[in-house]
C-alpha cells in the first residue's frame, strides 16, 4: 500500500515540509548580495560540483580510484555548499536532519564514505560505482522531500 514505512515520512506526519528559502540570513550574507546573485552563486556551486563530480567518475572509469574520490567528493562537497546561498548552512544542516529527510540524510553521507573506503581501503571499482549510483539515489530521495508530495508521487509511479 502507498505512503506506508519510513519512504513516506511526509504523508506520515501530514505536514507540508517548510521550505522557504530567501528568508533570514544566508551564509554569506556578509556579501550583501541581492536574491538574484545568491541564485547565481547557488547554481554555479551545482554547475561547478556537477562537473568535477563527472570529471571525477570518469577516473572512475579509468581506474584512477585516489583522483575519484577526491574530486567526487569535492564535487559534491561544492554542490551542497550552494545551498549556504539560499538558506545558510545552520538552516541547511536543521533541514537536512529533520525527521522526513534524516534516513535519506544518513545514507547519503554514508555513501561519501563509503566510496573513500572503496577507493582507498578496497580498491574495487565496480563496489565504487554501486556507492556512486546508491549516493546518487539517497540525494534525489533527500532533493524530494523539499517538494511537497513529490515522493508520494514518485511511489505511486513506481507501484509502491
Amino acid at each position: 500500500m502507498p505512503g506506508k514505512g519510513w519512504f513516506n515520512l511526509e504523508a506520515a506526519s501530514g505536514v507540508i515540509p517548510d521550505t522557504q528559502f530567501f528568508e533570514g540570513e544566508s551564509a554569506f550574507s556578509f556579501l550583501g548580495l541581492t536574491r538574484t546573485q545568491r541564485l547565481y552563486g547557488f547554481a554555479g556551486c551545482l554547475v561547478v560540483g556537477f562537473v568535477l563530480s563527472i570529471i571525477g567518475s570518469s577516473f572512475l572509469f579509468l581506474g584512477w580510484l585516489s583522483s575519484f574520490a577526491i574530486l567526487f567528493a569535492i564535487g559534491t562537497l561544492i554542490s551542497l555548499a550552494g545551498t549556504g546561498f539560499l538558506i545558510g548552512f545552520s538552516t541547511q544542516l536543521k533541514l537536512m536532519f529533520k525527521p522526513v529527510r534524516i534516513v535519506a540524510t544518513i545514507v547519503f553521507l554514508a555513501m561519501i564514505g563509503l566510496i573513500f573506503v572503496g577507493a582507498f581501503v578496497i580498491k574495487i571499482n565496480f563496489l565504487c560505482l554501486i556507492f556512486v549510483i546508491l549516493e546518487y539515489l539517497a540525494y534525489t530521495w533527500y532533493t524530494l522531500s523539499y517538494i511537497p508530495y513529490a515522493r508520494t508521487a514518485v511511489l505511486k509511479f513506481f507501484g509502491m
